[in-house]
């Protein structure tokens, strides 16, 4: 996996003019850059895929392609699409565009740690290799809309899962637990850590996995499966083995009814996970993955760091 990624890294620079390289490679040591991410709309460090040939942009696919899994890489291109949806619905008035992405590499392959990422609106996919480990956190996804509808059905909906999952979670675990894990009323705005660039103190809050009866902590762990499957299966199988799936918490606020506004968090000692459906009629849908102290890769960095220093 590893050669495979720095490989498909390799191709992408091999793809770049000295203009394009120099606007697109970054030092990994740069950490303001590598900590510095957003979900809203605008202009990124790096280079911009609609100014991209064809090659080049296929590039940026076989790096996104690399690490994510099949369904994940297909949700990061309908969200990609969606701008143009949304540009449309908007009536232009904010030049919205699905070439609004932007590739920046920190670093390059063969001097390790090194990484990249691939940012825009609603979208955020961070990678960091080092210490033979790989590290992709945030992992954000968001969908506006998040459901376009014909005659009440879904025509697309590229979170479906991100909430179904979790609303079978709410129905199944009983009204005892389900007192315990809807938490408020009425939802934040939007994901309670925002582009913050640390995780921070966010206490758990909700229901315990110890509090859940068998089937209802199955969910649970297959909640936090799902969202670790964003990334293929060595990668997500060693994020897994990680966690400790007896502290999980699963928080719930808003409104559980469909089609009102509602968010959810799920938490671990190392795992942040957060949804969150509230504008646009809820019809606006936010997501993360994030590690206490992994993301941008902080632990592998650290870890090397530490390597060099003693060598």
């Amino acid at each position: 996996m590893l050669h495979e990624i720095a490989e498909v890294t390799r191709g992408f620079l091999g793809t770049l003019d000295e203009d394009l390289r120099a606007a697109a490679v970054r030092p990994v040591s740069d950490d303001d850059l590598r900590r510095r991410w957003a979900y809203t709309p605008g202009p990124r460090p790096g280079v911009r895929y609609g100014d991209l040939d064809r090659a080049q942009r296929k590039a940026v696919h076989r790096l996104l392609a690399r690490v994510l899994s099949p369904h994940a890489y297909a949700q990061v291109t309908a969200v990609m699409a969606l701008e143009d949806v949304l540009d449309d619905r908007e009536g232009g008035g904010r030049d919205r565009h699905q070439g609004d992405y932007w590739t920046v590499l920190l670093g390059e392959p063969g001097d390790e740690p090194y990484g990249w990422r691939v940012e825009g609106h609603h979208l955020s996919v961070s990678v960091v290799v080092a210490e033979g480990r790989v590290s992709a956190t945030p992992f954000f996804l968001g969908a506006n809309p998040a459901r376009t509808t014909y005659r009440g059905r879904a025509v697309s909906q590229p979170l479906r899962l991100e909430e179904e999952l979790a609303r079978e979670l709410l129905d199944r675990m009983g009204r005892t637990a389900r007192g315990l894990a809807v938490v408020a009323d009425t939802p934040p705005p939007d994901l309670r850590t925002g582009n913050s660039p640390r995780v921070g103190d966010v206490e758990p809050a909700g229901v315990a996995v110890g509090q859940l009866d068998r089937g209802s902590r199955e969910l649970l762990v297959g909640l936090v499966r799902y969202y670790l499957d964003r990334l293929t299966g060595d990668l997500a199988d060693e994020e897994f083995d990680a966690l400790d799936l007896g502290r999980l918490h699963f928080a719930w606020e808003g409104s559980t009814r469909r089609g009102e506004g509602h968010y959810y968090r799920v938490q671990g000692p190392e795992l942040l996970i957060e949804y969150d459906n509230t504008a646009n009629d809820a019809n606006h849908a936010h997501s993360v993955w994030r590690r206490r102290s992994g993301d941008f890769g902080e632990d592998l960095l650290a870890a090397h760091r530490a390597a060099v220093g003693h060598a």
